[in-house]
């Protein structure tokens, strides 16, 4: 079927501190601020993949708690899962793929991050069973009827 649209699948981990902090990090291939992740490797469970990530971006090791989230990107054929996690060990720092990493208050992460990365951290706040979202590489886009 060559003809088949083709997906990526990545990972992302919206780590909460016990201050209620988010670590948040400036990516260096675009300078977007976003919560830390990546594309899934393919012999890597979603877990695994959140860990790795979280950690190839901050440095910080973190225990995933749970899906919070899934977000297709429609324009790019990206599908997102994203988790809330805990970190386990202290020392965010710059990486290769970040230029900075910082721990924000909730109220800040609207300020940093475009809407369409915003809603991830205010999803993973909350309560409510993982939300399913589409959207253009910025905004949110309404469901389909």
């Amino acid at each position: 079927m060559p003809d088949t649209p083709k997906h990526s699948v990545s990972v992302a981990g919206v780590v909460v501190d016990d201050r209620g902090r988010i670590l948040v990090i400036r990516r260096r291939d675009n300078a977007h601020w976003e919560p830390p992740g990546g594309v899934l490797e393919l012999s890597e469970s979603l877990d695994a993949g959140v860990r790795r990530e979280v950690m190839e971006e901050t440095g910080v090791a973190v225990a995933v708690e749970r899906l919070t989230g899934v977000y297709k990107n429609m324009a790019r054929g990206i599908v997102a899962v994203v988790f809330r996690c805990t970190p386990l060990s202290a020392g965010a720092s710059t990486t290769a793929e970040a230029t900075d990493v910082r721990w924000v208050d909730p109220g800040e992460v609207a300020e940093l991050m475009d809407p369409a990365y915003a809603v991830r951290v205010t999803d993973a706040l909350g309560d409510d069973p993982p939300a399913v979202r589409q959207h253009d590489g910025v905004h949110l886009l309404a469901r389909p009827t």
